[in-house]
């Protein structure tokens, strides 16, 4: 297992992964030393493709060594959350939730996934300089290795490895950082699959040269443009910008079915309604959700609301009750919906105090209750309600969310303000999943941050859809980033490890996620109390193995007649298990069965029997073979060994049986393969 990807990954080299793409397509453009032919290889693309001497390309610090990152094998384990799992909720769920480096979850995905997800969407870091982006990755390569594997000098060699150990914000180290995050992802798309990215000003013009390296700029799709808030700052002393991008690319674009263009709701709407600034007034119910929750809440004259945007004096008691305004608001000053516009709006219970104390016009209905009215639908002929052109024109002008709204449905879901900077809202996502013209499909987020790309599929999956999402976050430890950070970045852990504290979780990020889903799942049950969709998820880690464990995997020796288990104890069964099924191509969502031979467990999994668990004895032995001479739906090809679980006399006694097995009349192909 770990020591045969160990050994494996000393000879990967940055291009080991486009070699074997080569020989596996190309075999005759390989010399008998092995050597790479190119003249042939142009000369057997010549007349089906122009080839282009044009020296174009994108070149940073440190592209190599991202190269040779993505073609190295992970080399962490599996550990499934059991308790959590099995649970009534998530027991049967087709969610995946992953605590672990990105990198070494995507390696994993490949194993079963590869070529199989339609979609994925991210949220990477920005690299602003206030995200807090650092490139810090966990590989000990020395100057020497690095000079060898990518064939450059000791001075590039340590330029590189001052990004990687040192930590950098650097463009270079950003590039070096998503480089083979984003080729792991093309890999795992499928042919008709797409890839929507977000990102600001600050690395938009590098990810799109990025993309196009990766991707090809002939699969480039759109850069479409997201209005994050309304407006800029009321204080900002240059020019604030207000949006950000989504660059979305396809595996294939001549396969790729293409984003919905104009597309309106069939359901019944509610006309669009803009304030005089010409932003879109958002559906919420007078009341829902006030900061003010006392049945009968006195806001006394004088007092002072909003010191955000402009400060608005009471020149009248303020009384709420039952969450509805009961006394007109008197104010003074210059407000952009005028007195006149105030009065009415109060005289109709139509203002709502904030949690965070903005004043807001509203009307109808709380978020979420008029979604689905919202959703894109494909072949709509009615187009009395809202519109959305799905090009490269503002995503805000018909409703797509901004942060102020994903800042809102964080406190709807924790009780207390904003945990995350810049979150995306629930709406954007869901409309982004919408515009695929999929009613079923598997999403990947590997940079789940406080997971609204899995909240958002839940919520898809209530209104018809069957959207099964697998989510990866790194378990960054908010506890060190406290310690270690200053301003903002300080102050944000301190708000973060005090919410985990407060409800008995681990200090880390990836925790936030899961709280936030947990949550998201109980509040959509609440509003769709008859709803049989998929809002569960099963929860796993990826556990880097311990210097003391690989010190006994170097000095491990089964020769004798007493087995040594104390790997297989570090280890566990659950573990060894699942990390072999998404390794053979079963994903996390199989078939997997125990079979019981002669008091000793296997694990039978289409065509993969397993034997993890010491104790293989004689008995179990023989009860192994008569199950494949007896019972004719039982032919698994594959019998895999955990090798630290056997001692020699077990694994040849295994070996012998299998060879008569072989050797009957019924001629089975059965390959015994032993994992160390």
């Amino acid at each position: 297992m770990i020591k045969d990807i160990i050994e494996a990954n000393e000879a990967v080299l940055p291009n080991s992964k486009e070699m074997t793409v080569l020989k596996e397509y190309f075999p005759s453009c390989f010399k008998a030393d092995g050597s790479f032919d190119m003249y042939r290889f142009s000369e057997f693309l010549k007349d089906k493709i122009d080839i282009s001497h044009e020296g174009y390309e994108l070149k940073f610090l440190g592209k190599n060594y991202a190269k040779m990152l993505a073609s190295l094998d992970t080399e962490t384990v599996i550990i499934p959350d059991e308790a959590h799992n099995s649970l009534p909720e998530n027991i049967d769920s087709e969610n995946v939730y992953i605590s672990g480096d990105n990198l070494d979850g995507l390696k994993h995905l490949l194993k079963s996934y590869a070529g199989h997800i339609k979609c994925i969407y991210i949220d990477p870091p920005y690299n602003t300089g206030s995200d807090g982006f650092v490139y810090n990755d966990k590989f000990n390569f020395t100057i020497d290795d690095l000079v060898e594997k990518l064939s450059i000098d000791k001075e590039q060699a340590q330029r590189i490895l001052d990004l990687t150990n040192r930590g950098s914000a650097s463009h270079s180290a950003w590039l070096m950082f998503m480089y083979p995050r984003l080729q792991l992802a093309k890999d795992l798309l499928d042919i008709d699959g797409v890839i929507f990215i977000s990102i600001d000003d600050n690395e938009q013009g590098n990810l799109k040269l990025l993309g196009d390296d990766i991707f090809s700029e002939t699969n480039f799709v759109a850069q479409l443009v997201w209005e994050k808030k309304k407006k800029g700052s009321y204080l900002a002393n240059s020019v604030t910008n207000i949006k950000e991008y989504v660059l979305v690319y396809a595996k294939r674009k001549e396969k790729f079915d293409g984003l919905i263009g104009e597309i309106n709701s069939k359901e019944e709407t509610y006309p669009c309604v803009n304030a005089s600034n010409g932003r879109d007034v958002r559906i919420i119910r007078a009341g829902i959700e006030s900061r003010y929750r006392e049945p009968n809440y006195k806001m006394n004259a004088g007092n002072i609301i909003s010191d955000t945007t402009m400060s608005l004096l009471l020149k009248s008691d303020l009384i709420i009750k039952n969450g509805v305004l009961a006394q007109e608001l008197k104010i003074e000053g210059n407000w952009r919906y005028g007195q006149d516009a105030m009065t009415e709006y109060a005289k109709n219970k139509e203002l709502y105090i904030t949690r965070d104390l903005y004043l807001r016009r509203i009307v109808k209905e709380p978020r979420y209750k008029g979604l689905k009215d919202l959703l894109l639908r494909v072949g709509d002929n009615d187009t009395s309600g809202y519109s959305y052109a799905v090009d490269n024109t503002n995503l805000q002008k018909n409703g797509w969310g901004s942060n102020e709204d994903a800042d809102e449905e964080q406190r709807l879901l924790f009780g207390e303000q904003s945990l995350m900077s810049y979150p995306k809202p629930v709406l954007l996502i869901m409309k982004l999943l919408s515009c695929l013209q999929k009613d079923e499909l598997t999403v990947v987020d590997f940079f789940s941050g406080s997971a609204t790309t899995a909240e958002a599929t839940m919520r898809l999956n209530t209104l018809g859809k069957k959207v099964r999402t697998i989510s990866i976050q790194l378990p960054e430890n908010l506890d060190i980033k406290y310690e270690t950070s200053t301003g903002d970045d300080k102050t944000n852990a301190k708000k973060l490890i005090k919410f985990l504290e407060k409800n008995n979780r681990p200090h880390t990020l990836d925790y936030l996620g899961i709280e936030r889903l947990i949550r998201a799942s109980k509040k959509i049950h609440e509003e769709n109390p008859d709803t049989t969709a998929d809002l569960g998820f099963k929860h796993y880690t990826l556990h880097e193995v311990s210097q003391t464990t690989l010190d006994k995997i170097e000095k491990f020796d089964n020769s004798g007649f007493i087995t040594d288990t104390s790997i297989y104890d570090e280890f566990g069964t659950a573990t060894v298990l699942t990390t072999w099924l998404v390794h053979d191509n079963y994903g996390f969502v199989n078939n997997c069965k125990m079979i019981d031979f002669a008091g000793y467990t296997a694990y039978w999994c289409e065509n993969h029997l397993y034997f993890i668990k010491p104790g293989l004895t004689e008995e179990a032995i023989k009860s192994v073979i008569e199950k494949y001479n007896t019972d004719g739906s039982f032919n698994p090809q594959n019998m895999v060994l955990f090798g630290y679980s056997f001692n020699y006399v077990e694994m040849e006694n295994l070996k012998t049986n299998v060879k008569i097995l072989r050797d009957s009349e019924k001629n089975l192909k059965i390959n015994i393969d032993t994992r160390y």
